[in-house]
């Protein structure tokens, strides 16, 4: 018996939209960077990009767990002498809420050429309109990401 090698013209891929409405950041960036791998089929290999298409909507809505949203950091450097600017999550998530999301995502995905072919895969909206109608997404229900109240 042999092992079956999936072949890059055999993906068949789908397309998932994600409302990110009052969804824990950690564990919906896990579930979408899980479809965006393909590790959701039975075909994975690690070395191809076997994942489907994902749409996240709302994404200015997504919550943090505890105090994260004024304790957790974001830092980026320039590249220059004193040129670390640092802010909270909070502010990060209220000025860019799509960057955040795909962030966080783009750090649970592989980080080589094959990671960035994936990412290209992400789409994000802050609100709830979205131009990917004509794909007809299926809805993708995260329960186990809502936030605990």
């Amino acid at each position: 018996m042999r092992t079956y090698a999936p072949k890059a013209s055999e993906i068949e891929r789908q397309w998932f939209i994600v409302d990110a409405e009052n969804l824990v950041l950690g564990r919906m960036s896990t579930e979408v960077a899980r479809i965006l791998r393909g590790k959701h089929k039975p075909t994975f290999a690690p070395y191809i990009d076997g994942g489907d298409h994902v749409i996240v909507i709302n994404a200015s809505k997504v919550v943090l767990t505890s105090d994260k949203m004024e304790t957790k950091l974001i830092h980026r450097h320039s590249g220059y002498v004193g040129g670390l600017k640092t802010q909270t999550y909070g502010e990060f998530l209220k000025k860019k809420p799509k960057d955040a999301i795909r962030q966080t995502i783009k750090g649970m995905l592989p980080r080589n050429r094959l990671g960035a072919q994936m990412l290209t895969k992400l789409k994000v909206y802050a609100g709830s309109d979205h131009p990917h109608a004509a794909q007809n997404p299926t809805v993708l229900v995260l329960d186990h990401a809502k936030k605990a109240s």
